[in-house]
């Protein structure tokens, strides 16, 4: 069985552990949301994964990945919480590759995963990165405080 079979098949599964890890961060700004918009937002990072192994393409991710730091950045979401979520994903991915994939494909299996996400984790961070050094104000002259006066 290939890697997005499996992961499709088991597609209901990955997420829903994915769901019950993210509620147990107990992030603010996602406890906010409500539980339709964080699975929603769980089982959009899901679809695009697979079409990524599918495809064998990293766009999907990365485009994905700008768009949501741009939306969440904008909604005032700490990077952590953010990146925690992917990372949720990542964690379920791993355990039912662990489980399910024979010994010998489990490398490429789980490089596989990890290359995807961790491409989106990048371009997440580097994109949030970027917005934030922006609209930050400039540094505080506090040489004041070293004048001895």
């Amino acid at each position: 069985m290939k890697l997005y079979e499996l992961l499709e098949a088991k597609r209901e599964e990955i997420i829903s552990e994915a769901y019950r890890s993210l509620e147990r961060a107990h992030l603010k700004s996602y406890a906010s949301t409500g539980n339709e918009e964080n699975m929603y937002r769980l089982t959009m990072l899901f679809d695009i994964t697979i079409e990524c192994i599918e495809k064998k393409n990293l766009q999907p991710i990365i485009q994905h990945s700008e768009s949501v730091s741009r939306r969440r950045y904008e909604a005032s979401y700490d990077l952590h919480e953010v990146h925690t979520a992917f990372n949720v994903l990542e964690e379920s991915l791993w355990k039912r590759i662990l489980h399910d994939i024979e010994s010998d494909e489990l490398g490429d299996a789980l490089g596989t995963i990890s290359t995807i996400l961790g491409a989106g984790k990048e371009t997440l961070a580097l994109t949030y990165v970027n917005l934030v050094s922006k609209s930050k104000s400039k540094s505080l002259n506090l040489s004041s405080l070293f004048s001895g006066r």
